[in-house]
Formats: structure tokens, C-alpha cells, sequence
């Protein structure tokens, strides 16, 4: 089996990397430096599950790859547009694509571009970033991939696809029978989390200790509930509850990748987060005034990354 993973960040890297330390044929596109670091002395995992340096492929996209036969693309949310443009050449009439964005539009996006029946639901948990060139630095929780058929049920070549891929306790891969409300599961912690976050910047651990904070992701998880079941999503019972168990379970010193790029000074994935919970509210007509201010606040640094505004 032949995987090939478009976005060689923190997620990206990691499950690329812990594949090919598993003996799978592996292929990491990514850009610039990174690329060139992992090229010349693999790419280095740090993790609490263990540490390795991995001898990996590694391109630059828009490099010559060969078909393949799973195509993970783990690029943040707005470079999917683009990354889809690269996807040509390395697919073959059974090829698998999905997507492990934050958002829960993924799918739709790469639907319209490849053909849906090439195309699976995916999402992934995993707190990792890049640390610096060909370093990725996995702080906490499990590692989890899954992916499965948009129209549901497990079919065979996702159950394939589980058992290939999912290694234990380095990466646990899953074939969801339901891989839409795995999708707004994760959507309903990281939306909250990324968006609070990132207005108080604080780690997790502070905005669960102060009362405020702590009632503004309450709220944000509840209005993000309300959205997906107005959107017709099979959430089981008990989700919120859960979710904020979830919550409670992170590492303190956790932050999004969402924070992180705000205060890098980066574009960030405003868009796909608390820009998609209050697009879906909208559309179904569902109050989310946590997510409207958060969007608010976070908008004229996400403008001033893209250069609209200065100050």
C-alpha cells in the first residue's frame, strides 16, 4: 500500500512518520526548509510514547510522485483549495483520499474537485506541532486517525484501510461506521477550545480554572451541539457531557494550532472554525453568540496575516 500525505506539519508529520517507522510505503509533501531537513536527516519525532529520528520520503510539492493508493492531505484548512490542485498525478481509479482538518467541510471541499467516490470522511486528534525543521513535537493526547464512507457503515475497504494503518499505542486508526459525527465530535471540543483560547490566550488548563472562561466553553460547546443536530448530525447522548470530560482531560499546558498561529502572527483556519459554526447557525437558523464574538474579536488579526489591515 502506497500512502502519500499532502501537509507534513504537526498531525501530517507525525502519522507519516510513525507509518514509515512501521515499515509503510510513505511519502511526505510538504515545503521549504522542513522538506530539506527531513531529506537530509529524517524526520525526528518527540512524543511521551517515544522518540525516534525516521528515514522518510520526503518532496516538495509539485515534485513527480508516483500513484497512490491513500492520500491523506493534513494541510490547514485554507491551503486545501490549493493542495486539491496538486492531487492529479497521484491518483488511480481506486485511490483513497480524506482529509484530518480541524473543520468538519473537508470532505465537500475535496468532493468537488476529485471524484466523491474516491473521497472518504476523515478526522484525526492529536496535539503536535512543528518545532522547528524536520522536527515535529507530539504533546499529548492519544493519537487518533478515522476515517470511513460519508454515506456510512463500514465497508471493506475502509476495515482494509484500518488494518494497515493503525499501529496500537502510536497511532490508533479507526474505520467509523459514522465518520460525519466522528467529524463534529472533535469539532465539538477544538471549535471551543481553539476560539477561547485564542481570545484569552491561555492554555487549557487556565481557561478551565477561571469561572469566566470556563462558562464561555461551556457555552461555545453547547452552541456548536445545537448547530450539529440542526444540521441533521447523529451525535449520541451525553455529547456535551463528554466533550467536556474531553476538555477536562488535556494537558494543562495544551494549546490549538489555532492559538499558536495567531500568536505567531500567521493565517489561521478562523474561517473553518468560528467562521463554520456561525455560517451552519445561520443556515439553520441556531443562535451562536459565543462563536459570533469570538469570530469578531479574532477577525482584524486574522486580516492583518493576510495583510488587509496594518497597525
Amino acid at each position: 500500500m502506497r500512502i502519500v500525505i499532502v501537509g507534513a506539519g504537526g498531525a501530517g508529520g507525525y502519522f507519516g512518520a510513525r507509518w514509515a517507522q512501521a515499515g509503510l510505503d510513505v511519502t511526505l509533501v510538504a515545503r521549504g526548509g522542513h522538506v530539506a531537513a527531513i531529506q537530509a536527516s529524517g524526520l525526528r519525532i518527540e512524543s511521551p510514547l517515544g522518540s525516534a529520528t525516521v528515514r522518510v520520503r520526503a518532496v516538495q510539492a509539485g515534485e513527480a510522485v508516483e500513484p497512490a493508493d491513500v492520500i491523506v492531505v493534513a494541510t490547514k484548512c485554507w491551503q486545501l483549495e490549493g493542495a486539491i490542485e496538486t492531487l492529479g498525478p497521484l491518483l488511480h481509479g481506486s485511490t483513497m483520499v480524506f482529509g484530518i482538518q480541524n473543520g468538519v467541510e473537508a470532505a465537500e471541499v475535496l468532493a468537488r474537485s476529485v471524484d466523491p467516490s474516491n473521497v472518504l470522511g476523515g478526522t484525526c486528534r492529536i496535539i503536535s506541532y512543528v518545532h522547528e525543521p524536520g522536527v515535529v513535537r507530539h504533546l499529548g493526547i492519544e493519537p487518533v486517525v478515522a476515517f470511513g464512507e460519508l454515506s456510512g457503515g463500514v465497508s471493506p475497504r475502509a476495515a482494509d484501510l484500518e488494518s494497515a494503518l493503525d499501529l496500537g499505542a502510536t497511532v490508533k486508526a479507526t474505520a467509523s461506521g459514522d465518520i460525519v459525527a466522528e467529524i463534529w465530535k472533535k469539532f465539538l471540543f477544538f471549535a471551543p477550545v481553539s476560539g477561547v483560547g485564542s481570545v484569552a490566550r491561555a492554555p487549557i488548563g487556565v481557561l478551565r480554572a477561571q469561572p469566566e472562561t470556563h462558562r464561555l466553553l461551556t457555552s461555545a460547546v453547547r452552541e456548536v451541539h445545537a448547530v450539529a443536530l440542526a444540521a441533521g448530525v447523529d451525535l449520541p447522548p451525553g455529547s456535551v457531557e463528554d466533550t467536556l470530560a474531553f476538555i477536562d482531560s488535556i494537558p494543562a499546558a495544551g494549546t490549538s494550532s489555532l492559538q499558536r498561529d495567531f500568536e505567531d502572527g500567521r493565517r489561521t483556519e478562523l474561517e473553518a472554525l468560528a467562521g463554520a459554526v456561525r455560517r451552519i447557525g445561520e443556515r439553520y437558523r441556531v443562535p451562536t453568540p459565543v462563536h459570533d464574538f469570538v469570530y469578531a474579536a479574532l477577525l482584524p488579526l486574522e486580516r492583518r496575516a493576510h495583510g488587509a489591515v496594518e497597525w
